[in-house]
Parts: structure tokens; sequence; C-alpha cells
């Protein structure tokens, strides 16, 4: 479809629906990203899923330390017809040699989070664009780290944060550019979800409901288990995190300045190991990260923002959004929007009779290709915002400065609750630059 086109169908012909143009639809360039992937476990599969479907994408090389990882993307990739990309294992430095490659345009980075900070400097410093996985960093040193790396470097670092490019937070933020909640005062967002199973499994009960974590279980209940046991705080902000910012033009004539953290006591892990098998050692661990984690940040134009952490105790999935404005507010767990002079006083309106009205027109134009794609639909935006990023040698999507602004807030939370609950200051990672940076992520789709 002709970009002229899209605008035409998709912004005027739906009312209240306004996306700006910028730049040409795609790269009229032809040639293919050529990808390198370092972690092929689960999420690196749902990545690699993604990239061997795509003509413009060739997987030149994997690279992982477990054998059946590699063994799963080897056949997966052999039974859709495509070549067999180079393999790189071994030892935990066997990324870099893959990322010495000069045939490899970007990388997706898929391991677990105490390897991303090193794995992204690495890339970058090899002239690789970075696609990673959440979280950046396990300091604020970290974080820093990979902004001062990819301003010395010029390439671009970008988060593969999904929940931006969810549907019904699409919607809303369309809503929002729209003035439909009026001036926001107050957004909510989180990581509510029970990973009880996933944090425990030995092998055999993959996801199903194992005791065991290290070595003795698979996936991600070999390294994250691990994390909850040490360490007190938001340790996955992210999926709440990215959207709000963008709601709140976060880095772009806004910022976050200050954060507190409170956590309640732990008790959901020994509990759910004590049920599943009586008297396994796993159950008297001392579990240091509260069941329930609530972060409170402030930012300079005066909204507010509070972020829940909820992961070990028995409860349905939501990443609990609120979004809040003189004129109404948006709500995630009752699926309800209420919007005064519009709604019924005092009553929730459905809030997929008003995502119907402003959904957003990139949804509107690629929900063929994004339908069958992991997680509803947004893996395939998250991806292809990198990967037309890397074709057209521009900024992505999803930037290092917000990149590293919804991630830090994990080791922020972690030392505001060592400290009794202080107020931490929050680092301005754009040193100053948000005050005049333009908020374009989704306002056109020339890279999303």
């Amino acid at each position: 479809m002709e970009r002229r086109d899209f605008l035409k169908n998709s912004a005027m012909a739906a009312a209240g629906i306004t996306i700006l143009p910028s730049g040409s639809l795609f790269a009229k360039d032809n040639g293919k990203v050529r990808l390198g992937y370092i972690g092929v476990g689960a999420r690196g599969m749902n990545h690699i899923s993604e990239g061997i479907l795509r003509d413009d994408v060739e997987v030149v090389a994997i690279c992982d330390t477990q054998e059946s990882s590699l063994k799963i993307c080897r056949e997966f990739i052999a039974k859709k017809g495509k070549p067999a990309p180079k393999e790189y294992t071994g030892g935990l430095d066997a990324y870099k040699a893959l990322l010495d490659r000069k045939d490899i345009d970007a990388v997706i980075i898929s391991t677990p989070w105490q390897f991303h900070h090193e794995q992204a400097i690495y890339a970058m410093n090899a002239g690789k664009y970075v696609g990673c996985e959440v979280i950046a960093g396990l300091t604020v040193k970290d974080h820093w780290d990979i902004v001062n790396t990819s301003e010395k470097t010029g390439i671009p670092y970008m988060t593969l944060e999904n929940v931006c490019y969810r549907r019904d937070v699409l919607a809303v933020l369309n809503m929002i550019r729209n003035g439909i909640f009026g001036e926001l005062v107050h957004t909510e967002g989180g990581y509510q979800h029970d990973l009880r199973e996933v944090l425990f499994n030995n092998g055999k009960q993959y996801y199903g409901g194992g005791v065991e974590f290290g070595p003795k279980a698979l996936s991600e209940a070999q390294w994250r288990t691990q994390f909850n046991i040490d360490q007190d705080g938001d340790l996955y902000p992210t999926h709440g995190a990215g959207p709000v910012m963008q709601y709140l033009n976060i880095n772009r004539g806004n910022r976050f300045t200050s954060l507190v953290s409170f956590s309640s006591k732990a008790r959901g892990l020994a509990s759910y190991v004590e049920e599943k098998s009586p008297g396994h050692p796993n159950a008297k661990i001392n579990y240091k990260n509260g069941d329930v984690t609530t972060t409170l940040i402030n930012c300079a134009n005066g909204e507010t923002v509070m972020l829940t952490h909820d992961t070990h105790l028995p409860r349905p999935y939501s990443l609990g959004f609120r979004v809040q404005g003189t004129k109404g507010l948006w709500m995630d767990v009752n699926k309800s929007v209420h919007i005064e002079g519009v709604s019924k006083p005092h009553t929730w309106d459905k809030a997929d009779d008003w995502f119907k009205k402003y959904d957003h027109p990139l949804w509107k134009k690629y929900e063929e290709l994004a339908v069958s794609a992991g997680h509803g639909g947004m893996d395939w935006f998250v991806f292809n915002g990198f990967i037309e990023a890397v074709k057209q040698k521009k900024q992505t999507p999803i930037d290092v400065y917000d990149s590293v602004t919804m991630s830090v807030i994990a080791p922020l939370s972690t030392e505001s609750l060592k400290k009794q609950n202080k107020t931490m200051e929050f680092p301005d990672f754009t040193k100053g630059k948000w005050q005049n940076r333009k908020n374009t992520f989704a306002l056109d789709d020339s890279g999303f």
C-alpha cells in the first residue's frame, strides 16, 4: 500500500485518529538484514521464529551455551527450509566470535539478564545494532555504560519491549494524543503474572509445576529464580514502564525525577514449594524478593506513576494499566473506560467500544501480519521496528535512553528498599536533552 493511501484510509477515515507523516514507508534498499542471535532458548526462539519468516532477514549465526537449545533451533530452521546458520557454543565468551564477524548487521540478545550488559557493549563496539531483551543491566552503572557506549560508537541500542505495541496499549496512546483523557495526572502499570511454574520446574515438569531451580531445572528456572532469592525489588519493570513512558512523553519533554519502592513480606515461593513437595529444602529458603513490590515515581511535569511487581502468588495475568486524566480514565484490570460527558455518570464503558474507534493505524494496517506472531501480535511489531531501523540505518523506535530508563527502575527499586524506602534520584540519561526532544513513537509507519 502506498503511504498516501495509508494516511487516507487509516488516519483520515478513522474518526479521531491522527498520525503524522515523516520519511518513506520502507527503505529503498532491498538488501537483507544479516542477523546474529545470542541466546536461542525459549525467548530467543520467539525471535528466531520472527526472523526466519521474513524475506528481508538472513539468520547468519546463532550462539548458545546449551546444546539442547541449539538443537531445537537447528531443527526449526531446517524444517522451514532455510540455510543452517553458523553455530557458536562452548564457554560464556563464545558470543564474541559471532560478533567479530564482518557479515552481521545486527544482533538479538536473549540471554539471562546478567549477561546483557557485557554482550551489548561488545556488540556496539563491534558495530552491530543491538536488540536486547529486558533488562539492560544489573546496576545503575551498567545502564550508564550502555548509554555511553551507544553515544561513543553511534550504534543504536533497543530494548525489545513488546508491550509498547500491544493493541490496547497503542489504542490508548492514540486516545491520549487526541486528548480523550484530558491532561494526564496519574498512570499505573506493572508485571502481575503468576510465575511460580516458570521459577520452578524439574525438566519433565517443565512449566508444569516442579520445585527445582538452578542446574536441575530448565529454561528461566536455571537462573531467574536465584534473583528472587538474592534481591528484593521490582525485578521486571519494563512491561509497565515502557508504555507509560510513551503516554507521559518521558525523555521527550518530560522525565522521571525520583523513585521510592515498598515491598511486602516474601511467602509465596516457599509456600508453593511446600505445597508441591512437602519437606523439600527449597521450601526453607529465605526468598528476599517480596511477593508484591510497589514503586512510586514522580515526573518533571507533575504526574505520578505506580508500578507493581507481583509474580509469586496465585493470580490471573494482568499488567494493571491505569491512565487517568482530567477528563477520564482507562483501567486494564476491568477492561473499562470512563470519559466525563460521554460515559454515563459514575458508570464504566467497555474499553473495546472505545478501542474500535481509536484502534491505532499501525494495527489497522498490519493486523494480518501481526496476529499470528507471539504475544498476541506485539512480537511482530517490536521485531519489525528493530529490523526496519537496521535496514534504513536509522535510530530504533525505542532508543537507548528509553531502554535504560525503563530498565534502571530495577536496581533503583532495590537500592530504595535496602535503604528503608529511601527516595532515589532518577538518573537523567539524556543529560538534559529530554527538554527539547520530541516523541516520535508510533507516529508514522516508517519504522514505528
